[in-house]
C-alpha cells in the first residue's frame, strides 16, 4: 500500500482546487480526475491526472493550470502524467461536485455500479416520463424545477460529456451531465 505524505496531501489538494476549464465551477478534485500526487526531490513532483475520456480535449489546459499552481507553490519541476486505468467514472465526481452542477442549472449525472470491464452505451428512452411506459428508476430531474418530466433534446451538448434535455414542466433547457 502506498502512504501519502503530509507534503504529498497538501499538494495533491492545491492542485486539486485548480478549476476544470470546461466547467469551471467544478475543481479538479470535484470532478474526480485527479488521482495522486507524488513527490520525487525536496522541489520536484509528479501529478498523476485521469482524463474523462481519452480524447479529452482539456487535458493540456488541466495540465498547465496544475503546473502553474505548483510552480507558484514553489515545485520546481512538475511533471503531469496521464493514468488511464483505473479508467475515469462519472461516480468520480464528489456529491460537493454534483451539488455544484446541479447549481449552476446541470443535471448531474446518475451514479452507477461498474465493474473493470468495458461500459456498455445504452441510447436509452428520449423522455423520463411513465407515459412511455415503466418509468426510469432513477430519472433525470432538471436542475431548475426538480421535475423529472424531462425529455432528450440532442444526445450532444456543448461537450460530448453532455447531453441536451428539456424540462417539459418549466419548459427550460439544461445539460445533463452523461453517467459514464
Amino acid at each position: 500500500m502506498v502512504t501519502t505524505t503530509a507534503v504529498e496531501a497538501e499538494l495533491l489538494e492545491i492542485a486539486g482546487s485548480v478549476p476544470d476549464p470546461e466547467l469551471p465551477v467544478l475543481t479538479l478534485q470535484e470532478l474526480g480526475v485527479l488521482r495522486a500526487v507524488h513527490l520525487r526531490g525536496a522541489d520536484s513532483v509528479e501529478v498523476e491526472l485521469t482524463p474523462t475520456y481519452t480524447g479529452c480535449p482539456a487535458v493540456e489546459a488541466m495540465s498547465l493550470d496544475i503546473e502553474r499552481v505548483l510552480h507558484a507553490h514553489g515545485m520546481r519541476e512538475v511533471t503531469v502524467r496521464k493514468v488511464l486505468l483505473p479508467a475515469w467514472s462519472t461516480d468520480d465526481i464528489t456529491a460537493e461536485g454534483r451539488r455544484k452542477l446541479r447549481e449552476f442549472g446541470i443535471a448531474p449525472p446518475r451514479t452507477t455500479e461498474h465493474d473493470s470491464g468495458p461500459v456498455a452505451l445504452e441510447l436509452g428512452r428520449t423522455r423520463t416520463l411513465a407515459d412511455e411506459g415503466a418509468p426510469e428508476p432513477d430519472p433525470i430531474r432538471c436542475p431548475h424545477c426538480g421535475s423529472t418530466d424531462t425529455e432528450l433534446l440532442s444526445r450532444f451538448s456543448s461537450t460530448a460529456c453532455k447531453a441536451l434535455r428539456r424540462c417539459l414542466a418549466c419548459r427550460e433547457p439544461f445539460d445533463h451531465f452523461k453517467e459514464l
